[in-house]
């Protein structure tokens, strides 16, 4: 009698993402997992304050919690046990273990040491796995590029040519697009998917995708790619059923085809652009998904870009932004600028932008600038100069500094635009105000031993100006 085996081989790359599985005998018999696990020294290498060796065993471990417990779980480590050993290669637990305790005990005893031999790994798997015997998911976890000089892909290609029947899923942690296209094409010979992660949270989301995507699961009838401007762009892909906002499955672009294996049927397809886009998200209804041959969507997102840069005083200033559709009122993204450019992708549209000037006080600390058309591949550059004078405010009583409390308002609107408290210290008496240029009527009223007594003046506020007044009680 044949057993079926999913063997999963990780390196360090983390994706989100979901996919539809409706065979409940899946559920019931599911095929064992085979982790094979990087545990080269690279590991010890920090993400987000955490290494990554610690960011695997939780995320890894938290995975495994949440399998069935009929799922058999095999683990193979690589790199654990010496240093420059690229036959360090070890089988710390065999596929027909039903222990998830036992898999992860292993993981918290792992120790990083060594080197990433990738091929040789991989080559250790597939030979427990003959043709027409085991079948296996194979997802491969790596911070690191083949170290000891062997050929992933041609290791996977030479032994789905053979008849051994298995899916590879790669997962990269931390790697550079330039050291992808082998572990790409690995994937891609064994019916795979290779998926890359910067951290934790994308390492969980991914390892959850790549598990559910074992040999069990029926090949991909649906494919999503993503563009913005002609550029390959990351997109969730969420499969709804027709009319409704009910979700039957999905999946993730991440710059590549974004592949779902769903019933066959006829649904609606919600495709929501990410890498902090607020380029609106497309709807593409009635899309009929068959059971045998795969069908292909392709979107496009165009956008432009809306620059913006604000000053005070002809000085980089830091202000929130506010950018709306010219006839709605719900914001279509936005942000701050911290004194710096910066750039917010939008549809193509026409837009409004409301400015708040930060760390200033009057009436003119906001601006709203109307009808501004942005077109695709384009940007649109917004500069705006908010003008602000200086006011410097002391009390004084009899024996020096007076400790007082001062209102500030401005006669245009007669509201309250700023305030505070002078006490006796040089640091705040006298009390300094960024101010836009306008008049204003100033209160004063004294605290402690000058308690209830008040004083009130006028004072105007030019751009650029500073003003000194010292009041006398």
């Amino acid at each position: 009698m044949k057993t079926l085996f999913t063997v999963a081989v990780f390196i360090y790359c983390f994706l989100p993402g979901f996919i539809s599985m409706s065979d409940t005998s899946i559920q019931d018999q599911p095929t064992p997992i085979i982790f094979i696990y990087d545990a080269s020294g690279s590991m010890w290498g920090e993400m987000q304050g955490k290494t990554k060796v610690e960011i695997a065993r939780d995320v890894l471990s938290e995975t495994i919690d949440r399998f069935s417990e009929s799922q058999r779980i095999g683990l193979v480590a690589y790199g654990h046990r010496k240093e420059g050993d690229c036959q360090d290669v070890e089988y710390l637990v065999e596929a027909s273990n039903k222990s998830h305790e036992l898999v992860k005990n292993h993981i918290a005893k792992i120790n990083p040491l060594g080197r990433t031999p990738l091929a040789y790994s991989a080559t250790k798997v597939i030979e427990k796995l003959q043709p027409g015997g085991e079948k296996a998911t194979v997802i491969l976890i790596t911070d690191g590029i083949e170290s000891c000089g062997g050929d992933l892909c041609s290791v996977i290609q030479e032994a789905r040519a053979a008849g051994i029947d298995f899916r590879l899923h790669v997962i990269g942690f931390g790697l550079t697009d330039e050291n992808l296209g082998p572990l790409k094409c690995a994937a891609q010979a064994a019916n795979g998917k290779y998926y890359d992660a910067g951290n934790a949270a994308e390492f969980s989301s991914v390892l959850e995708e790549a598990t559910a995507q074992t040999i069990d699961v029926s090949d991909y009838n649906l494919a999503v790619y993503t563009t913005k401007n002609g550029a390959p762009i990351d997109s969730w892909v969420k499969v709804l059923k027709t009319g409704t906002e009910f979700e039957t499955g999905g999946t993730r672009t991440y710059r590549d085809t974004g592949f779902a294996a769903i019933d066959p049927g006829i649904y609606d397809l919600l495709i929501q652009p990410l890498e902090n886009s607020d380029v609106a998200a497309q709807m593409i209804r009635e899309v009929e998904v068959g059971k045998e041959k795969l069908t292909f969507r392709s979107v496009s997102f165009d956008a432009g870009q809306i620059m913006v840069r604000t000053l005070m005083n002809g000085e980089n200033w830091d202000a929130t932004v506010n950018i709306t559709l010219a006839n709605e009122s719900r914001s279509a993204s936005g942000g701050r600028t911290y004194g710096r450019d910066q750039f917010y992708d939008v549809s193509p549209g026409l837009y409004n932008i409301e400015l708040k000037c930060l760390k200033i006080n009057g009436a003119q600390t906001q601006k709203v600038i109307n009808g501004i058309e942005v077109t695709s591949g384009d940007t649109t550059r917004i500069e705006y100069n908010f003008q602000t004078g200086i006011a410097r405010i002391g009390v004084l009583g009899q024996n020096g500094l007076m400790d007082a409390t001062i209102n500030i308002i401005d006669k245009s609107t007669m509201q309250s635009v700023g305030g505070g408290r002078t006490y006796t210290s040089e640091s705040s008496n006298p009390k300094e105000f960024l101010l836009t240029p306008g008049s204003y009527s100033v209160t004063l009223v004294g605290v402690r031993e000058f308690k209830g007594e008040k004083k009130t003046f006028d004072m105007k506020i030019d751009p650029g100006g500073t003003l000194e007044k010292s009041i006398q009680f």
